[in-house]
């Protein structure tokens, strides 16, 4: 009866869906047949009047472009009121009233800027990160928004790369996962109602692969790297239902991403199934010239023949394609289905039936930074952050005494939203010091600077791009403010020390040879260290970074990201206790920048490092030891927790039968607290080379001081599958390790055979 019911509930919802789908290709086809060449055109382009710059374009002459219906969308202004101004212009004086859709890169939160993403990624709540997710929907759409260009997916191996911070890491299986929660949070199962949006991911595709970490750099890549561990999370939100797709800017197999016919048409559309519109990056288009590909006209083409929709800001699709069409370079067909693509996600939005459901005067001031959003940007924060180093649990702190805040991010409230946070405002963040006076009201606080951010004044100049400076230049010398905070060290019981990146030396255009702290800031937590005080570092950083120094000599130190608007109240608050730091890291942090690229699933060698001393005529280093200084999946805890062994339900298993492997987990310290049990599987031999090991599962559990849970994992062939040389993607029988642990280098082992 259950399956009865079920099957005819999904009858019932395809009928529905199909009379919608009727419906909706009815209305698209009357306005299409109603369309000039130029108005199909024009529907391709999308255009800034500024507000959300990343290139050296701004659009110009846009109002006169919406009244030709030369325009599809616009990107970089927010509110009701402006928005309602370049929609009145669409619907009022343009031939055929088409409304405009209005995006922006709402990357972690709106107006109640979030952790930087990489940061939301090192929480591993999935649940939390799709309510990040649905606020953001929330606010943006209260701010006349219906298209976020979110979430960036992108798996990034070299902390070099400055938008290694606006991804989730390393891993496929977690970025899958958190692409598929932040659709979900964006969209919901449709994007019908006005307090959702139409989410884009991005970069598509392999863009965290640029060689040397450098931005907007190429790609090279073999196809089994690239669908085992680079596609997967574009995949899985294409599977989540995503409305957009996001092409990146670097090449694939030499042709760029934006006219790669075999990424945009055969791997997108034909095996994915994807039947949403795609949409280059910003200039991308006409950057393809720079790549060696001909003209604006030339490469106009090439992207149309390879499947993009839309044009962001180089308005060759605009300039060229009718001439294009005329030389037979596209086809009529080719457009019109690029125009449809566009027109059915602005039926999908509700737009024609109200061009202006999104811009609701009244909903900013009930649904913008609240203090109910503010609430949760405070909670989500601090699961975000990660204890690197405890000894003898300095932390947490007591909420009395005599503390020294030291450090150029103690008190930078410029600093507190991190990279790509367009519509936040950075003076409504609470600072590092204002957090801990309000959850530490009774504690004597002494401030000082200490260092400045860098006294390198190339990196200060290239920092300050945007307005007010980020690295603020103290007029004293080094030698005093080091002094001031040495002697504020001394007369406290113990130090905070606030140091790290600059919110842009992160983010787009913001790639880093050297990923250490700036010399100005280490010199100063060297002084700090020979105070003979307890010193506890907080890391502000959208990147790993080589802390190898600060690791030996500091006691203490918690990465806090960029915490986002609430950032300073949730790092007092795990700082004090009042929350229990539960974050693990998902990218991996090298002891040297010269062992990048750096990742825990590797592939295995002919001659092995395996942890000795040294040993010549192995893959391993004359100068240091192939260790991370940090694994991926680390974390630490104010309190203690142990693993049993591996329990396995069988150890052999034959074809589609499933597997139960089982830890028993127990908290073994005196606080509450959150771990994250990681469940990694090892092909032990196979057809290719395989990885030393990939995470497939993982659960956060909470347990009380003595308590005991046993944490269990069901695995089935589908987690033993992988791409061989024919990119078919089976499993193969043979022997298999299962792995259960705290992280990727700490973890418990038992085998398994399992035969087709």
């Amino acid at each position: 009866m259950k399956r009865l019911i079920a099957a005819l509930f999904t009858l019932v919802t395809f009928y529905s869906y199909a009379q919608q789908d009727a419906k909706m290709n009815t209305f698209i086809n009357n306005l299409m047949s109603r369309m000039t060449i130029e108005e199909k055109i024009g529907q391709l382009n999308l255009v800034t009047p500024g507000g959300a710059v990343t290139g050296s374009v701004v659009s110009k002459g846009v109002d006169e472009n919406i009244r030709k219906g030369y325009v599809g969308g616009l990107f970089g202004i927010t509110g009701p009121e402006k928005v309602r101004q370049a929609q009145e212009i669409a619907v009022k004086n343009s031939r055929l009233k088409i409304p405009l859709f209005f995006g922006l890169d709402v990357i972690h939160g709106h107006k109640t800027v979030f952790p930087i993403p990489l940061g939301l990624s090192c929480s591993w709540d999935i649940a939390l990160i799709e309510r990040s997710a649905r606020i953001a929907a929330t606010e943006a759409t209260a701010d006349g928004l219906c298209w976020a260009f979110s979430p960036m997916v992108d798996i990034a191996r070299d902390p070099r790369w400055g938008r290694i911070s606006e991804g989730s890491g390393e891993d496929q299986y977690l970025g899958g996962e958190i692409a598929k929660a932040m659709v979900r949070g964006y969209q919901g199962k449709d994007y019908t109602s006005a307090d959702r949006l139409m989410a884009c991911v991005k970069h598509f595709a392999l863009y965290g692969a640029a060689e040397a970490g450098r931005d907007y750099n190429s790609v090279d890549m073999s196809k089994i790297k690239m669908y085992e561990y680079y596609l997967p999370p574009y995949k899985a939100a294409v599977d989540a239902g995503v409305g957009s797709v996001m092409s990146s800017f670097n090449d694939i197999d030499a042709v760029p991403a934006t006219g790669n016919k075999w990424l945009l048409t055969d791997l997108l559309r034909k095996q994915w199934g994807f039947k949403g519109l795609v949409v280059s990056d910003y200039t991308s288009v006409s950057e393809m010239s720079n790549h060696g590909l001909g003209d604006l006209k030339t490469v106009s083409a090439l992207a149309l023949n390879a499947g993009l929709d839309m044009d962001m800001v180089a308005e060759g699709f605009l300039t060229t394609l009718k001439q294009s069409l005329k030389e037979g370079k596209v086809t009529q067909k080719q457009i019109d289905d690029a125009c449809r693509r566009i027109l059915e996600a602005k039926y999908k939005l509700g737009l024609f039936d109200d061009p202006y459901r999104f811009m609701d005067d009244t909903r900013p001031a009930k649904e913008i930074l609240t203090a109910e959003t503010r609430k949760a940007a405070r909670e989500i924060a601090a699961h975000s952050f990660v204890l690197l180093k405890n000894n003898a649990q300095v932390l947490p702190l007591k909420k009395s005494g005599t503390i020294a805040v030291v450090g150029p991010l103690a008190d930078s409230r410029r600093n507190m939203l991190g990279t790509w946070s367009v519509a936040g405002d950075f003076t409504k963040a609470v600072t590092v010091i204002e957090g801990i006076k309000n959850v530490a009201p009774d504690a004597a606080i002494i401030y000082a600077k200490g260092a400045n951010i860098s006294d390198d004044p190339m990196l200060v100049k290239r920092t300050n791009v945007f307005p007010p400076d980020e690295i603020e230049t103290d007029k004293r010398s080094p030698e005093v403010m080091i002094k001031e905070a040495v002697e504020a060290a001394n007369n406290a019981d113990v130090v905070v020390a606030v140091v790290g990146e600059a919110a842009d030396m992160t983010g787009e255009a913001s790639s880093r040879s050297d990923i250490g702290l700036p010399e100005s800031q280490l010199n100063l937590l060297k002084a700090l260290a020979t105070t003979g005080k307890p010193v506890v570092m907080v890391l502000f950083n959208g990147r790993p970074m080589t802390l190898t120094w600060e690791t030996q000599h500091i006691n203490a130190i918690l990465d806090v990201w960029f915490g986002g608007t609430e950032g300073g109240n949730a790092i007092a608050d795990v700082l004090f206790g009042n929350y229990n730091p539960s974050g693990k890291l998902t990218t991996t942090f090298p002891q040297h920048v010269g062992q990048i690229p750096l990742y825990y699933n590797h592939k295995h060698t002919g001659r092995p490092y395996n942890n000795e001393d040294f040993a010549k005529f192995k893959s391993n280093y004359l100068d240091i030891s192939n260790d991370p200084l940090f694994p991926f999946g680390y974390g630490l805890s104010y309190t203690t927790f142990a693993y049993s062994e591996v329990k396995v339900s069988k150890e052999k298993l034959k074809g589609s039968e499933s597997l139960k492997a089982s830890v028993t987990l127990t908290n073994t310290g005196k606080y509450a607290g959150e771990e994250v049990v990681q469940l990694y599987i090892t092909d032990v031999v196979a057809s290719v080379t395989r990885a030393v090991k990939d995470l497939k599962g993982f659960q956060k559990i909470l347990l009380q001081p003595g308590e005991s849970r046993e944490v269990d994992f069901t695995i089935t062939p589908e987690q033993l599958k992988f791409y061989n040389n024919n990119l078919k993607y089976d499993w193969e029988s043979g022997d298999f390790v299962i792995h259960i642990g705290t992280n990727s280098s700490d973890l418990k082992s038992a085998k398994i055979n399992w035969v087709k």
